[in-house]
């Protein structure tokens, strides 16, 4: 079985070594006060099991768990705990668990604040999930969705329910962010974009098959107002609070989250939402049953700071808070937030751009403009944004703009002015703003920036910019719409649109990425982590997440291709020659994203089960996204077809077994960089997060394919079943080797990591750009952990490392992963004699 301890363990005087205790003395009564201030740790997973409950005072690292209905509900959770727990985890991170819409994968469509979900097992079951996990020293850390609401089904959410049945009169009209302006565009009415055609409404009628009357289209039910029936369903309808509208016509007049329909936005600035929608999160915190809270886009709410604010005071000082924030480049997180940071994607940027070779750069682009026509290089990407999100701003996200321009026009003072010239202003400028959200303390001055170069480039809109400059200026209604929809128009037009039309390096194309940035310098690499270990030692790291676009080892393998650029563009070219495809951004994309996925043990990919739907459907997904040759609004059949048949064509044909030899081929280096990257996440600054499944391989691509279930049964197995160290094969029994050493030894000596000191470590020699390493410690000492990756292997196939040494600080190391001792100056390719990262102890 695993052993955490057979490499030596931490004694109860700093560098000495212990053995392995046969049994421990009771425990005396818990001192809370005592409790808050200390923590005892427990190395050995067997003892654990037999120990009195252990209350963690802090988060040492997080498990993410997709829960669902039909795969993995509370009581699935508890079964899977005493694995976690062998596994070294010391929070479960639990998706969203309030109730949502009737067989919800997810859970972000909440249609009942109120209540815990009574399909993943209530609270009765979330109460015995939390009492597991507290028996064996862990916790619970809850995921929170404060922004919206599903509304799909309105029979399922009451709240939205009583406002459709009673309008403005209903007590919950004020809990949702509803336009009833007389020129709203639907008469004053709640306007409810589900009329999939023109011939729709004949097909309304009237259900009187329970207790109400209700409207029926199709499968959806609308309620019937007191008083209002009695009719046929078309003048029923007219007679209504609310008015069904066609999804195409461009009419919405409630907030959604970013422009999806079926997800309604809530006031949380109103005290008595936040009181009904924290009700459950209150009493949590009261028992004592979770500890810490990520929250769900916050930048889609009114004021996130004070609502970040009340929620800390909710939830107490000393429970975790993490957002989902995602930061532009070079974006600072607002340290005026009360809150421990970011869900990690700034550091899934720097753990995943460390590896990429920038030598690749130049051929990569060429390859791009080759073959699609475009670099993908920086300047691509910016002219690129811009037109995108103008056309989000005039097409899908028309509703918002409409109502934040008569915003301005109100708060500016302007009544009479030119609506379509302030729009045209309102646009412009949030076409031009670099970050998702502007009203963040650090960021005070872009909007004044970004104002003054929309000017210089168009005079004409010198005009309409006062008024915007005049509405913003009074940080009333105008100003809160500004910023939200500011984050809507980045989201549907850079995550949802733009990183499906690049093609130059897809594994760059990342939520909070920037893909015209290729790769990162080793020191670029350590300031990043210096500073996040001063200024955000809790925040949350992770590699990968239920929204990322490619799982991690997926990611890692395609980042190896900008070490062989060459290779890759000559084989691209031929396979194209060999494969014409139906479009060439297209191919240059897919490709990318196959050769990630494609097994790399010799299979063809049509004998892996499964494999060809899923490349399917994730190509139908990106052309659709890019919106290019095809959309979700106006899909073309002709060319999605020609796309399938493409993709069939080179499933089936010669160059699916070029990808399967190229994937074959360089294995051994993509491994070494998924390797790599997890150790460096797992002891750096930060408290690393592992997505449910990646402490093995996983070939997920973008969502629903990374919410896929998992088999715990298989990794509890492997994981007893270690006794040496795996070599790199395609068992990922190796990377599960890592992932259990770091995440023992971060429970083992928690003082070197969060809170700890952050070194950087520089090789001498050959091949010193070649590997990444740092020192971690308790804060004001020396390092007691030396954490060090290969990069950029390729190169080394042909010399190994030669000359190349790393410098030890003094005292002797041995290396959790091997059981290797070193001492003074190391030959790197001692170091690495059986695994491309180093794990050491002093």
């Amino acid at each position: 079985m695993f052993d955490p301890h057979r490499r030596g363990r931490r004694g109860v005087s700093r560098g000495r070594v212990a053995p392995r205790p046969q049994s421990l003395p009771a425990r005396p009564a818990p001192n809370h006060l005592a409790e808050t201030m200390t923590e005892t740790y427990v190395t050995d997973p067997l003892t654990l099991l037999h120990r009195a409950p252990i209350r963690p005072s802090t988060v040492r690292s997080t498990y993410r768990l997709q829960l669902r209905p039909d795969a993995l509900t509370f009581a699935d959770a508890r079964a899977i705990a005493e694995y976690l727990q062998q596994l070294g985890i010391s929070h479960l991170y639990l998706s969203p668990i309030l109730t949502a819409t009737h067989g919800s994968t997810h859970g972000y469509d909440v249609t009942d604040p109120t209540t815990v979900s009574a399909a993943l097992g209530g609270p009765t079951g979330l109460k015995a999930l939390s009492d597991e996990v507290r028996s064996r020293g862990m916790g619970l850390i809850v995921d929170l969705v404060p922004n919206h609401v599903g509304v799909a089904d309105p029979r399922q959410n009451p709240w939205w329910w009583d406002v459709l049945r009673n309008g403005q009169k209903s007590k919950y009209a004020r809990y949702f962010d509803i336009d009833w302006s007389p020129g709203n565009g639907a008469g004053g009415r709640l306007a409810l974009p589900v009329l999939q055609n023109e011939n729709d409404p004949a097909a309304l009628t009237v259900d009187r098959s329970g207790p109400e009357p209700m409207l029926a289209l199709h499968d959806l039910r609308f309620p019937i107002a007191p008083g209002t029936d009695g009719d046929n369903a078309l003048r029923i309808h007219d007679r209504q609070h609310y008015r069904l509208v066609s999804w195409k016509a461009g009419v919405c007049t409630y907030r959604r989250f970013f422009a999806v329909n079926s997800l309604a936005a809530i006031r949380q600035e109103d005290p008595e939402v936040f009181e009904a929608t924290h009700r459950e999160l209150a009493a949590w915190c009261e028992h004592d049953l979770i500890d810490g809270v990520r929250v769900d886009h916050p930048d889609g709410l009114s004021h996130p700071s004070a609502y970040l604010t009340r929620l800390r005071r909710l939830i107490g000082p000393q429970r975790l808070l993490l957002v989902e924030k995602i930061l532009a480049n070079r974006e600072p997180l607002d340290a005026t937030l009360p809150v421990d940071g970011t869900t990690g994607y700034d550091a899934l940027a720097d753990l995943g751009g460390v590896l990429i070779d920038p030598a690749g750069e130049a051929t990569m682009t060429e390859l791009s403009q080759h073959v699609a026509g475009h670099g993908s290089d920086r300047a691509w990407f910016g002219e690129t944004e811009h037109r995108i999100k103008r056309a989000v701003a005039e097409t899908i996200l028309a509703p918002e703009i409409r109502r934040l321009v008569a915003a301005i026009k109100r708060d500016g003072n302007a009544g009479s002015f030119d609506t379509l010239a302030v729009s045209n202003a309102t646009i412009e400028v949030l076409a031009f703003m670099p970050v998702y959200r502007v009203d963040y303390a650090p960021l005070a001055g872009i909007t004044a920036a970004v104002v003054a170069e929309v000017e210089k480039r168009n005079a004409e809109l010198t005009a309409p910019l006062s008024v915007l400059v005049t509405a913003l200026a009074k940080g009333r209604e105008a100003a809160t719409r500004f910023s939200q929809v500011c984050g809507a128009i980045t989201a549907k037009s850079v995550e949802d649109t733009m990183f499906y039309q690049g093609a130059r390096l897809v594994s760059l194309q990342e939520v909070g990425g920037n893909p015209a940035r290729f790769g990162h310098s080793v020191n670029d690499f350590h300031l990043s982590n210096s500073e996040r270990s001063q200024r955000w030692p809790a925040t949350m790291t992770t590699l990968s997440t239920h929204d990322t676009k490619r799982g991690e080892d997926v990611r890692a393998r395609i980042g190896v291709l900008s070490q062989v650029a060459d290779i890759w563009s000559q084989r691209v070219r031929g396979w194209l020659e060999t494969t014409p495809a139906p479009d060439g951004a297209t191919a240059l994309f897919l490709l990318q994203n196959m050769f990630g996925v494609w097994p790399a043990d010799g299979r063809p990919a049509s004998s892996v089960p499964g494999l060809r739907d899923r490349l399917h459907l994730f190509a139908e997904k990106s052309i659709r996204e890019a919106g290019v040759k095809t959309s979700w609004e106006e899909p073309d059949a002709q060319f999605e077809a020609a796309v399938h048949g493409w993709l069939d064509a080179v499933i089936d044909g010669p160059v699916g077994t070029g990808i399967g030899d190229l994937a074959h081929e360089l294995a051994p280096h993509a491994w070494s960089d998924a390797v790599a990257q997890k150790l460096l996440q797992l002891c750096g600054p930060g408290i690393p997060d592992i997505y449910q499944g990646t402490e093995l391989w996983e070939d997920s691509l973008v969502d629903p394919d990374n919410r896929r279930p998992v088999n715990f049964a298989v990794r509890a197995g492997l994981l007893q079943s270690l006794t040496e160290p795996p070599t790199l094969d395609t068992t990922g029994a190796a990377k599960m080797w890592v992932v259990a050493y770091a995440l023992w030894l971060r429970r083992e000596r928690p003082e070197c990591f969060v809170g700890g000191i952050y070194l950087p470590l520089y090789a001498v020699g050959e091949h010193a750009q070649r590997l990444v390493a740092y020192g971690r410690g308790p804060a004001g000492e020396a390092p007691e952990v030396i954490v060090a990756a290969t990069r950029h292997s390729v190169g080394l196939a042909a010399t190994g490392w030669l000359d190349t040494t790393l410098q030890l600080p003094e005292g002797n190391w041995i290396d959790r992963l091997t059981g290797n001792t070193f001492a003074g100056s190391v030959r790197i390719d001692k170091l690495f004699a059986r695994l491309p990262v180093a794990l050491l102890v002093r």
